[in-house]
């Protein structure tokens, strides 16, 4: 399947359909991917295919792009509700990230004051407590975390060595709850994010973790994997359930269960 880059440093504001008015960071290259995971489903396409551009953006830049887009905005009284971190890779692998994240709250301040400051995260670098830090200042730390079995894992996101699902997992706890967390479901001929055994291990997870919101959802655009298949709203629905039950703040495909 045909997968897109976000080629440019700054995007939109575009529609997003869990963060509504989404203002995009790219901390990426432009042209290039680069990302600590390798996600079978990722819409940004596989790492190989993406590695020959390999400039990020400064500080500096980010700065520059990000207060003229922000100060157009503003003049033209265009609505934006949330600045958000994404692009093409995991954005808290630029070695930069925590001066940034501080760089944007400021112009947040100043031209954007109702815009949420969100991160998308792999939560692949929470160890770093600079990482870390940062991301307990943002609005929305939007964490991932597809599965508790290691196995599903690295079959489903690839990640880079050195990678601990185990470690992962006891950083996040280091956030008492005040973080989103984003799981996918979906399957392959090979397995089933939707299977029994797998969502009760990933909801006694999320009983562990207490986030503040869980944001569900499926596929939605073009896949570098073949074969993958959407998981329906009825089964995420049903595995949201017990959830719901136990009074999680719970949104499936950013519609609120």
């Amino acid at each position: 399947m045909p997968t897109k880059l976000f080629e440019s440093l700054i995007v939109g504001p575009i529609h997003s359909r869990r963060l509504g008015s989404s203002l995009g960071i790219n901390l990426m290259p432009e042209h290039g991917k680069i990302c600590s995971f390798d996600c079978i489903y990722c819409e940004c396409g596989w790492n190989k295919d993406h590695n020959q551009d390999k400039l990020r953006p400064s500080a500096k830049q980010v700065e520059q792009a990000l207060k003229e887009r922000a100060e157009e905005l503003h003049r033209d009284n265009i609505r934006v509700d949330s600045i958000t971190f994404s692009g093409n890779g995991e954005p808290t692998i630029h070695p930069e990230f925590a001066k940034i994240v501080d760089i944007t709250l400021r112009i947040r301040d100043e031209y954007l004051k109702d815009a949420k400051v969100s991160v998308l995260s792999n939560a692949s670098m929470i160890w770093k407590k600079e990482v870390r830090q940062a991301l307990m200042k943002v609005d929305n730390p939007i964490l991932k975390i597809d599965s508790t079995d290691k196995d599903i894992v690295n079959a489903v996101n690839r990640p880079a060595p050195g990678y601990s699902l185990d470690k992962t997992i006891e950083d996040l706890k280091k956030f008492n709850g005040n973080f989103i967390l984003q799981t996918i479901f979906f399957k392959t001929i090979d397995f089933d994010l939707t299977d029994k055994k797998l969502t009760e291990d990933w909801r006694n997870l999320v009983r562990q973790l207490k986030p503040r919101q869980i944001m569900m959802y499926t596929l939605d655009r073009d896949t570098p994997a073949k074969d993958l298949k959407k998981a329906t709203m009825e089964q995420m629905r049903e595995i949201a359930l017990p959830l719901k039950e136990d009074g999680f703040d719970i949104t499936i495909n950013g519609e609120a269960v």
